[in-house]
């Protein structure tokens, strides 16, 4: 008798699963693979339509784990996957909006070379292969959407425009500057600049004439968004109310309150590190978690971008590769001097320190699959719908335990209190221009009635919000969930509450949603010692 060379698998059903399910997201999504640290597809474009697949490991998804992780991992891939069938089914995305061609495509591009992830040369090979894969793939947009929405078409137009710098003088640039000598790269770049012509030409004749009038994804998408995505029992009427009070709130006491001038000189990339360090130390000095030794370099951004970078979803700050992170992170710095309120708050609290920086470095830890990659940005949104509460949400209470601690100036504190606001807008006008109770002009008047943004910001931020529904109120459901949730545990332990032990607890569950970790923590606590 031959004994059979196959060796028996001992992994659970569900890790099982979640192997198929990350083997397929990768493969299905492979600009999203690039930026979390996979690299097995480098050379490829996303596949938008692979509706059977994605059919296929829903339906056999297991219905039991043997962890909690694993069983937090398994809702949020179903769910994942159930908002990812609506999603390409309907006009809203690929089928729609034009934006998911040309983040992508361009993207594809210019994620191989944000890091050192590789040896240059096979970057270069990857680059070469998905510019070159870039001509069928925008031609595969053209014959999609025959139909769009007047503003995400004028986006895409603007994005046209970011990647064809990008493949022209940047290309040119990203050679010279690197040593890049292979000629191929040229080509396959000019290749996909014509590409992009002839999908910009098609945004400004066809579609441009053919308007799509509606934005909103409807009340049944957007329920599934908070039900499958941010896993909430909260309804979204019941979300803008409580945001409509707390921005009622926010503007009284802006009245309330003497207005405070900030300082208005402007610093460089030195002020940066020394606010970064300065964050840590008072972090440190009040034992408010702890602070990871996760380098970050503060850098302009380089030369091949600087043209391409405006007109695109270009952010200064990336969210590092969850897997296979270089050595130091880069933080693109604004080329030119910032305020220090901008630096402090944005730059270095909410985003490169205490914010998302540190979070993320807790995240790529985590227990859950899932929550390691959910939250690191991507072409044009986070990797993961489930992980937005976390991650936003962490970054805005991070800046509220900076103000608790006496780290924000009066003007800081004012400067706060109006981005709440806006916070609170933002969720207001995520819910009602999905449920279809408010057009995009009307949106955009809110924003400028309740929170002061000109009258283009407030244009910019509408739009944006009708292309993800339920990303805007992450911000603000995050939050606030994470407040509750420390006043909670709080008043159970009393004395023995420890806030530096509550904030790496909350911290060490990874980018899942706020609501799921709220409910383990607090079980954690019913449970007999």
């Amino acid at each position: 008798m031959v004994e059979s060379l196959t060796q028996p698998d001992d992994r659970s059903a569900a890790t099982r699963w979640l192997d198929r399910f990350f083997e397929s997201y990768y493969r299905l999504r492979p600009v999203n693979a690039t930026f979390i640290g996979v690299h097995d597809h480098d050379h490829r474009l996303p596949d938008f339509d692979a509706l059977t697949e994605m059919r296929g490991l829903l339906a056999s998804a297991p219905t039991t784990a043997d962890t909690w992780a694993e069983r937090i991992d398994l809702r949020l891939a179903t769910g994942f996957l159930e908002i990812q069938l609506w999603e390409c089914q309907s006009r809203h995305f690929h089928r729609g909006n034009p934006c998911c061609y040309t983040g992508e495509a361009i993207f594809g591009a210019m994620s191989l070379f944000l890091t050192d992830f590789a040896p240059l040369g096979q970057r270069v090979e990857s680059a070469i292969a998905r510019l070159e894969a870039t001509p069928a793939f925008l031609d595969r947009g053209i014959a999609a959407i025959r139909q769009a929405p007047i503003h995400w078409t004028e986006r895409a137009i603007r994005e046209c425009r970011g990647a064809l710098s990008f493949l022209t003088e940047g290309i040119a640039r990203l050679m010279a500057d690197d040593g890049i000598t292979d000629p191929r790269l040229q080509r396959a770049a000019d290749h996909a600049a014509l590409a992009f012509t002839r999908f910009q030409h098609h945004l400004e004749t066809d579609l441009r004439g053919n308007l799509k009038a509606n934005v909103e994804c409807g009340e049944a998408a957007l329920s599934r968004y908070l039900t499958k995505g941010h896993c909430l029992v909260e309804t979204a009427d019941e979300i803008a109310a409580r945001a409509t009070a707390e921005l009622d709130e926010a503007t009284a006491e802006l009245a309330r309150r003497s207005t405070t001038s900030a300082s208005d000189l402007r610093f460089g990339v030195e002020r940066y590190q020394s606010l970064w360090l300065e964050v840590r130390r008072i972090a440190e000095e009040h034992r408010l978690l702890t602070w990871p030794e996760f380098p970050i370099r503060f850098a302009p951004r380089p030369g091949w971008a600087q043209a391409a970078a405006p007109d695109l979803y270009f952010l200064y700050y990336r969210s590092p590769a969850a897997l296979n992170r270089p050595a130091v992170h880069d933080y693109l710095i604004p080329s030119e001097d910032q305020p220090e309120t901008a630096i402090k708050l944005n730059h270095v609290i909410h985003h490169g320190g205490i914010g998302h920086h540190v979070q993320n470095w807790h995240a790529f830890r985590a227990a859950s699959r899932l929550g390691r990659v959910a939250a690191v940005d991507c072409a044009s949104r986070i990797a993961m719908f489930s992980g937005g509460t976390m991650a936003e949400g962490w970054a805005c209470y991070a800046t509220d335990l900076m103000e608790e601690v006496g780290f924000l100036t009066p003007a800081e504190q004012l400067d706060e209190l109006r981005t709440h606001r806006r916070m609170c807008a933002r969720a207001v006008v995520d819910v009602r221009l999905h449920q279809g109770r408010m057009t995009l002009d009307q949106a955009t008047e809110y924003y400028h009635r309740h929170t002061g943004m000109s009258a283009e910001a407030a244009s910019n931020e509408s739009v944006k919000n009708s292309m993800f529904p339920g990303a805007a109120l992450m911000y603000f459901v995050g939050r606030g969930a994470i407040h509750r949730l420390r006043r909670e545990v709080s008043r159970r332990l009393g004395a023995r509450f420890n806030l530096r032990d509550f904030h790496d607890q909350f911290l060490s569950y990874g980018s899942i949603p706020v609501s799921l970790i709220a409910d383990d923590m607090i079980r954690q606590l019913d449970a007999p010692q």
